[in-house]
């Protein structure tokens, strides 16, 4: 069991979460990933580190609840525990040798970006950090990033907090005043298809992290295919980073809507099973 030591709410539907797992948090490095059940007939659900901390053995990750095994872990409370936690899992990001790169984080993909940027500061890297999201509710880690130091741009699509733009917008800026080397999108796939094309358009390479449907995590499975300049690869164990002007995206975006209809009736059948409980 991997007791929870601690759980804030960062928005209305999108929750942090701290659990002590001292093996995971010794190796874990940034980009990598994870997989949890919530109890021994769960499903098993991918998740990024957002952050850890080997002295402690805590590794924590944010998470938005959207379905069933997600709603489950926001009933969870510190004092509980998950079954299993598995990882670290996946290629770490490249972080050495950058020059000066942009990390782009849209939504939930900000807990990612945060231990990317913050990694590839580390390396030496000029690094600046554009992070957005729909609107000033959904924008999380925004203190966090400042706290590193970097060059940091935020954007909503309202306009309710920073700037009102979509991220490719001071994106294609650094691409087209040269002040960028390379950029790195974290995000919604289509965000993160959108940052490739824009960098593309000014020959600024840039990486994509692709969290499409895993299960088992080794590559066993093939749940996580994509096609990645022409060739099949497997996201939990080629990835999850890839070069995103080579990536399949509709292939991708397809693949990603293959189980809605199960997950929104696992959701679904969940949801009134709480509610009955409740009554």
């Amino acid at each position: 069991m991997f007791p929870i030591v601690h759980k804030r709410r960062l928005s209305r539907s999108v929750y942090e979460m701290g659990v002590q797992a001292p093996a995971i948090a010794r190796k874990a490095k940034a980009g990598q990933f994870f997989i949890l059940r919530t109890d021994e007939e769960g499903e098993r659900i991918p998740l990024t580190f957002s952050d850890w901390d080997p002295e402690s053995g805590v590794i924590s990750f944010i998470f938005m609840r959207v379905g069933k095994t997600t709603h489950q872990l926001s009933h969870l409370e510190t004092g509980d525990a998950l079954a299993d936690v598995t990882g670290p899992l996946g290629i770490p990001t490249h972080v050495d040798g950058l020059g000066r790169v942009a990390v782009v984080g849209g939504g939930v993909g900000a807990a990612v970006a945060y231990p990317v940027a913050r990694a590839m500061q580390e390396a030496g890297s000029d690094v600046t950090v554009v992070l957005g999201a729909r609107n000033a509710d959904l924008l999380i880690l925004e203190e966090e990033f400042r706290s590193l130091g970097v060059d940091l741009i935020v954007v909503t699509d309202d306009g309710s907090a920073g700037r009102k733009a979509l991220v490719t917008e001071p994106l294609r800026e650094l691409c087209e005043t040269g002040a960028i080397d390379s950029a790195m999108a974290i995000g919604p796939t289509i965000m993160m298809r959108f940052c490739a094309e824009t960098a593309a358009e000014h020959g600024v390479p840039c990486v994509v992290s692709l969290n499409p449907i895993m299960v088992d995590g080794t590559g066993m499975c093939g749940s996580c295919r994509v096609t990645v300049g022409g060739e099949t690869r497997f996201a939990c164990v080629d990835g999850p980073d890839f070069d995103g002007h080579e990536v399949d995206f509709e292939e991708l975006m397809s693949r990603q809507r293959v189980y809605t209809d199960e997950e929104r009736l696992a959701d679904a059948e969940y949801t009134e099973e709480c509610s009955c409980r409740l009554e």
